[in-house]
């Protein structure tokens, strides 16, 4: 019934429709001739390039429509230049409150507003109610149950881009003054949700590496915590008296849990989440599973780091193992207290796993994140290596047997990593950069590129782009080295990896390229997974500990 593609949905509140978010078609797919060539893409856009999506043509977004299920009809509700991201429904089922940015360039900024359209337009508006209109990004509206505010996250440093926290804020649904409610948390929510009463907005909340399900009162003066400790809370709601959520430990995939709203009000914790699925019970029942345990530690000028260490099934105390440092992506992210499926095939493997959470990680304040403006690979490589040198300090990690690695940002690091030291006897980087200068316009990161080290052909900041810049070092990479990444990953480019092949084989260092046809920045094939996997431990084992058969 819908010819495009569905990007998201939502169940209006009698449950008679659907709210959908649906992508403009391409021109060429309407009236095309069977077997004629593609046209050529025309860019005028900024922002012209999406990894998943390609080249950003033309006046191609994404609106918001509405599909009755009754009559099998579908309503468009937005229009124009500019993409709607999924809405909500009001309690009543009246309005539709998004995000969008409705900005005269917005691709050069990320001021997203709320914006409020009604339910049953017959025609298409590009012109919504307003809602919020600060500078920093609005997004995630939920509706008070009367209807008459709307609770969103929100951004109050725009200028610092992905390292600024996320905040939660009230706003009146007809527009007027935001009130931010966590200003002085200076931790990262979302998702959030207003109580069934008004009272009281739940939501995510991203501490250290722990994540729980907070609550606030919608004044703002109280905060409690009913979901917390060392876990990782994830999507949640409720329905009657009944909450429901979905948690991960260390030891324990996610599963969906009920929590009762008498147990979820106490002030001063809750009762036990029970449990009511078991979709990982027959998997786990057939493997060992390696102790996972929380570490805390020193690193430069007495900064304390948070991580993980997973030891192998049948670890001894007193016996070193060999060791892999692997490295979290983002780099505004963070290894948390929920299950982790590499940690445990390495360390089925016979290997200990050190993970760490180094500055620019999220969970620990904005200024922790921040620390990493404009000097990737300074204070991330001290504290990642100060991970290491904890385990061997604990008689945990063979110094001699070192790995490293990690994808995406956490192949950034790695290939700090290995320019700056040879005690890793092998590494693994996938979907990395390495010569930033050369990812201008060619990656789809150009604001976020300009923001933290300005237009490389002004003033002194090409400096900026070449200090930072892995390959400016690449003359001291001893570093056996295992290089991956997907053929069209828009989002860190595969050239990366290629000029970071082509260096160091032609330095004669140890290395090869693996590039996955048809993939993006994630590896989705699952075949292609299973080989990604394979092809670690064959590294790992060659050149950090010697070679042999992998376990399953």
């Amino acid at each position: 019934d819908v010819d495009q593609g569905v990007s998201g949905y939502r169940w209006s509140p009698d449950g008679s429709k659907l709210l959908l978010t649906i992508r403009d078609p391409e021109e060429e797919e309407e009236g095309r001739k069977e077997n004629a060539p593609q046209d050529p893409w025309v860019i005028d856009r900024l922002q012209f390039k999406r990894d998943n999506q390609g080249y950003l043509t033309g006046n191609r977004r994404t609106h918001l429509y509405v599909y009755e299920l009754d009559s099998k009809t579908l309503r468009q509700l937005t229009s124009g230049s500019r993409d709607e991201s999924l809405g909500v429904w009001s309690p009543d089922g009246t309005r539709i409150a998004f995000g969008s940015n409705r900005t005269d360039e917005p691709d050069a900024n990320a001021n997203t507003d709320i914006w409020v359209v009604p339910a049953d337009l017959q025609e298409p508006t590009d012109s919504p109610a307003r809602v919020t209109s600060g500078e920093g990004s609005d997004a995630s509206p939920t509706w008070s149950p009367d209807g008459t505010w709307i609770a969103h996250t929100t951004g109050l440093r725009p200028d610092l881009i992905w390292y600024a926290t996320t905040h939660l804020a009230v706003t009146p649904a007809s527009g007027g003054a935001t009130r931010v409610l966590t200003e002085r948390l200076d931790r990262n929510v979302s998702s959030p949700r207003v109580s069934a009463d008004g009272q009281w907005i739940w939501f995510r909340l991203e501490d250290s590496a722990e994540n729980h399900i907070a609550r606030i009162r919608a004044d703002g003066t109280e905060l409690e915590r009913p979901v917390a400790g060392p876990l990782a809370a994830g999507a949640f709601d409720w329905a009657g008296d009944t909450f429901a959520l979905n948690l991960a430990t260390l030891d324990r995939p996610s599963e969906i849990h009920s929590l009762s709203a008498v147990e979820a009000g106490n002030s001063g914790g809750m009762g036990d989440p029970v449990r009511l699925t078991g979709h990982n019970d027959a998997f786990l029942a057939t493997v060992r599973l390696g102790e996972t345990r929380n570490i805390h530690f020193e690193s430069e000028n007495g900064t304390e780091i948070e991580g993980f260490v997973t030891f192998p099934p049948d670890f001894e105390e007193g016996r070193a193992y060999p060791t892999l440092l692997r490295i979290h992506g983002g780099p505004v992210s963070q290894y948390n207290h929920g299950f982790q499926f590499e940690s445990q095939l390495f360390a089925a493997n016979g290997y200990l796993v050190v993970r760490t959470n180094p500055r620019g990680s999220s969970g620990y304040g904005q200024d922790f994140s921040a620390a990493l403006w404009a000097n990737w690979g300074d204070p991330d490589f001290k504290d990642v290596m100060a991970g290491v040198d904890y385990a061997i300090a604990q008689g945990w990690a063979d110094p001699e047997r070192l790995g490293v690695g990690g994808w995406s940002y956490g192949g950034i690091l790695t290939n700090y990593v290995i320019t700056q030291t040879n005690r890793f006897k092998g590494a693994i980087t996938g979907a990395s950069e390495v010569l930033y200068i050369a990812n201008y316009g060619h990656d789809h990161y150009q604001r976020q590129w300009e923001a933290e080290l300005g237009l490389p052909w002004e003033g002194d900041n090409r400096e900026n782009w070449e200090r930072i810049s892995p390959f400016n070092r690449v003359q001291h990479i001893e570093t056996p080295t295992l290089i991956m990444g997907g053929e069209d990953d828009w989002n860190v480019p595969i050239l990366n990896s290629e000029q970071l092949y082509q260096a160091l084989r032609r330095r004669g260092v140890e290395t090869q390229l693996v590039v996955y046809p048809g993939q993006s920045h994630g590896i989705r094939v699952p075949s292609y997974q299973v080989d990604r996997y394979e092809r670690y431990l064959a590294w790992y084992d060659k050149y950090v500990r010697g070679a042999r058969a992998p376990t399953s």
